[in-house]
């Protein structure tokens, strides 16, 4: 599930913003926030916890409790009948329930551009979740995967072995064999997939060529965030200036590891955050109102036959003519 913080208070109509969907393969859980009003001054928090998340049962709700994800004024607490007292400040860790793990195959259209009994390698329209989370329990890959073929449900995350964020368009390798699935994710940790990505940024980039060399992980003032801190995993890009003009850069970017949102998160560290990424400080721009990355070239050894295997997919129409303006 994403990560996404959200405010209530109780008694009161609760306000929430939208969720953003994150894009690793963690275990991402929603966490919802509330502070004790009058009219719930020594209610059991079970029943504060429905009216928090009523989309869960109570029941649920109540094994969250007792399996130590809620807190009370930052304490665990594992008693769902524990009466509440106002100005208690609640958080609760939405773990799904199992029934909502049990994904569903979905018929859909793939662009596939390579395919046979070991693996396929798609080219992902901008827009398409890639892995069910939070508002978007359906519609995504994995179900597109476990309708394509009846393997996937044998597969860990329908054989999903790299993510692309929603609004990232481009190339990804799915596997659709154990021996494939193993293969990949070792070849992807010892960084011999080579993927790039072509991207559009803010200002001038200062360099023709820069290596960004940073760790990343959560970002202390925002969960919903990643970012560029010390205690964070290795993390490189390699950047390549194709482009400057019309106030932005256009950029060929080289990954080496696969943080989340590490293209992005790198940019933005260095003052040139993707064009219309509002979560790293982008603004729409050039007619463009989804973050501006795309995954352009992939190349990697088959897992089954050793072939040297590569593709290129070209840019998707609206980010075809922001890079058009940025590099006339």
């Amino acid at each position: 599930m994403t990560k996404d913080d959200r405010d209530y208070r109780l008694g009161v109509d609760a306000q929430a913003g939208a969720p953003d969907a994150a894009d690793d393969l963690e275990d991402d859980v929603e966490t919802r926030r509330a502070v004790v009003e009058a009219e719930t001054h020594l209610v059991r928090l079970d029943k504060a916890l429905v009216a928090m998340a009523p989309e869960f049962s109570r029941s649920h709700l109540q094994d969250l409790v007792e399996r130590g994800h809620v807190r009370v004024n930052g304490g665990r607490i594992t008693t769902a009948s524990r009466k509440l007292r106002i100005g208690q400040r609640i958080e609760v860790d939405l773990v799904p329930t199992a029934e909502s793990l049990a994904f569903r195959p979905e018929a859909m259209a793939l662009s596939t551009l390579f395919e046979d009994e070991h693996l396929m390698v798609i080219d992902k329209p901008a827009g398409l979740v890639v892995h069910p989370a939070a508002g978007h329990w359906g519609g995504t890959l994995l179900n597109a995967l476990l309708a394509h073929h009846p393997g996937a449900t044998r597969l860990a995350r329908a054989g999903i072995v790299h993510r692309l964020d929603k609004d990232t368009s481009g190339l990804m390798v799915v596997a659709k064999s154990l021996q494939a699935m193993t293969a990949l994710v070792r070849a992807i940790a010892s960084r011999d997939v080579h993927r790039e990505y072509l991207a559009i940024v803010h200002g001038r980039f200062p360099s023709a060529s820069a290596s960004i060399d940073a760790p990343i992980g959560r970002d202390p003032r925002s969960r919903v965030r990643m970012a560029v801190v010390a205690s964070g995993k290795a993390a490189r890009t390699d950047v390549r200036r194709i482009a400057s003009g019309e106030g932005a850069s256009a950029l060929r970017c080289t990954l080496h590891t696969g943080r989340t949102h590490q293209i992005r998160v790198h940019l933005a560290s260095r003052g040139h955050p993707l064009i219309a990424d509002a979560l790293y400080g982008g603004r729409p721009m050039l007619g463009l109102t989804r973050q501006a990355l795309h995954a352009a070239a992939l190349r990697f050894q088959h897992p089954a036959t050793g072939e040297s295997l590569a593709f290129e997919a070209v840019p998707p129409a609206d980010l075809a003519a922001a890079w058009a303006e940025v590099t006339a």
